[in-house]
């Protein structure tokens, strides 16, 4: 009876400790929200890096979302000192991100973006096309890391419209793109 109370207080335990720790990840559907708020709210865009640049032993995909925030800082920033500032920190982000999970096509696309969104003259172009093909790659295999159903739909959609993939790959795209509607 004793080995019986034991193993069931020992469920529970484990039980609760598994609660905890998943109530400490960062939750990504709400992060992805407050991405999108961000990319017109410099109020958003500055509580929301806050509020992930003060999570301990961050992920790759945390710093990914950084180094967008970083992007947007950017952008909502007066100061063309401090444009630059933001962008080479967003680059730098990117790359200890991209190191960190290089077939995480949810990070990969977030510098896509941003730098298909970037002035040209700023020099911050050349993951384009490394970035696209592996997208595609991970795409083909499947493997969609931490982007889900809808994402890698928006991923898709946004990479066969951006004009810097090619006629093949816009063609395997839209292929990827019927598979998952």
């Amino acid at each position: 009876m004793r080995k019986c109370v034991f193993f069931i207080a020992s469920i529970f335990s484990l039980l609760f400790i598994t609660q905890n720790v998943k109530a400490d990840e960062p939750n990504l559907k709400v992060i992805r929200q407050h991405l999108r708020e961000a990319i017109n709210d410099s109020k958003t865009t500055d509580s929301l890096y806050k509020s992930l640049s003060e999570i301990k032993n961050r992920t790759a995909i945390i710093d990914g979302f950084i180094a967008g925030l970083q992007a947007l800082k950017a952008k909502h920033a007066w100061n063309p000192y401090s444009k630059i500032k933001y962008i080479n920190n967003c680059e730098k982000t990117f790359e200890k991100a991209i190191a960190a999970d290089p077939q995480n096509i949810e990070i990969r696309f977030m510098r896509f973006s941003v730098e298909d969104s970037v002035p040209g003259f700023l020099g911050y172009k050349k993951n384009l096309a490394p970035d696209s093909e592996a997208i595609i790659n991970q795409l083909n295999k499947r493997n969609y890391g931490t982007a889900d159903r809808i994402l890698t739909i928006e991923i898709i959609k946004y990479l066969a419209n951006s004009r810097r993939c090619t006629p093949n790959q816009v063609e395997e795209l839209n292929k990827l793109l019927a598979t998952l509607k």
